[in-house]
């Protein structure tokens, strides 16, 4: 049965699917905890990581992906993984990546405004699009081009290595692989029109469909999209008539939830969407469906850096109309003790997974199934 997890690393994001056929995807790297604070609730990621590879019997990821340059999405990363580009990161310790998944902006953001992890993380994505192996970029606007111009290489010897938006990333199938993943951003025009990367509003951003039986159970991986970037995406798939596409029972909501994932204006007590946004989270989510915050505990009070107050209350009102779960990473399943956050897809849908004790874990609510379509 397919499941995702997600992370409890603060305000930060992590999350890994792992498919029915065996194939682990992981969305994001952030090893936030301080092991030299004992009262640090964050989880201890690499060990975590390692201990699933391990009960796989596995040293290596089918897909990393990256959604964007950012801190609270790569932390500790080329600490952890096998990088080709490198011997000094290529130890038998490390955990090798078959696929890399980065957006466009990986590749042209100037390298002097990266820091050094940041940068590296570059360097890696550099030498896989020149060997032409082992990477997948997502969007292919002009500065991408004028790169591959720079290095001697040509846009038609890599294309097959590129998606873009509105587009099935290759090499998994609904029918034999039980899921798929429809690209909603990164925009090549967005890119081409403004002068230096913007990484929220340049970050990938997926809709992930599992079938199982003919039933459709569908996630959005939100990246940290601000709101006018997810209202232009409701803009452009309402413009090719494909609302599907943002359909969903699951929800990462973007940048630790906040405010401006939803509108310019936080609000006394509860964000008002502009609406697009609106329409995406009220219309397009199914009954029964999940909201999942990647961060710390929701505060009470005002706050200037997310999770917002006004944020979660329109979120858990939202979700309660649709009898689902609004579910925060470091809150779950209390803020004394976060864990893992599972949740299983199969046949009956999208439903988290508590553990009751060391050995009994028990499935509570949920999203129902919806017929397949195409």
């Amino acid at each position: 049965m397919p499941k995702s997890t997600f992370y409890p690393l603060g305000n930060a994001d992590c999350c890994l699917i792992d498919l029915a056929n065996g194939e682990k995807l992981l969305f994001d790297y952030a090893d936030t905890r301080c092991r030299d604070d004992e009262t640090d609730k964050r989880i201890d990621l690499p060990a975590e990581l390692r201990r699933n590879l391990s009960a796989a019997d596995r040293k290596y990821l089918d897909v990393v992906a990256f959604s964007h340059l950012d801190q609270d999405h790569t932390c500790g990363s080329t600490d952890f993984f096998y990088l080709q580009h490198d011997v000094k990161y290529q130890s038998a310790e490390r955990i090798k990546i078959n696929e890399l998944w980065v957006p466009a902006a990986v590749l042209i953001e100037a390298s002097e405004t990266l820091g050094e992890e940041h940068a590296i993380i570059q360097r890696e994505a550099r030498y896989r699009l020149k060997n032409k192996s082992g990477i997948r970029i997502f969007s292919r606007p002009g500065l991408l081009k004028e790169w591959l111009d720079s290095v001697g290489l040509k846009l038609e010897d890599v294309c097959h290595l590129i998606t873009d938006a509105g587009q099935l990333v290759p090499g998994f199938d609904r029918e034999e692989d039980g899921v798929e993943f429809f690209v909603h951003s990164p925009f090549a025009k967005r890119i081409n029109e403004c002068e230096v990367v913007d990484r929220n509003c340049d970050s990938l951003v997926l809709q992930v469909t599992f079938v199982d039986y003919g039933n459709e159970t569908k996630m959005i991986l939100g990246s940290d999209a601000p709101y006018d970037v997810l209202s232009d995406i409701v803009d452009v798939t309402r413009w090719h008539e494909r609302e599907e596409r943002l359909e969903w029972d699951v929800f990462k909501l973007p940048h630790h939830c906040s405010y401006l994932s939803l509108g310019p204006e936080k609000g006394k007590d509860k964000t008002e969407p502009v609406p697009n946004v609106k329409w995406l989270l009220e219309d397009q989510g199914r009954q029964g469906a999940i909201v999942v915050s990647p961060s710390n505990p929701i505060p009470t009070e005002d706050t200037d850096l997310p999770p917002h107050r006004q944020a979660a209350n329109y979120h858990r009102d939202n979700i309660a109309n649709k009898d689902g779960e609004f579910r925060v990473t470091m809150e779950f399943p209390s803020t004394s003790k976060p864990e893992p956050l599972v949740i299983e897809i199969g046949a009956s849908g999208a439903k988290v997974v508590k553990r009751t004790t060391e050995s009994a874990l028990v499935i509570t609510g949920g999203s129902t199934p919806r017929a397949g379509c195409q």
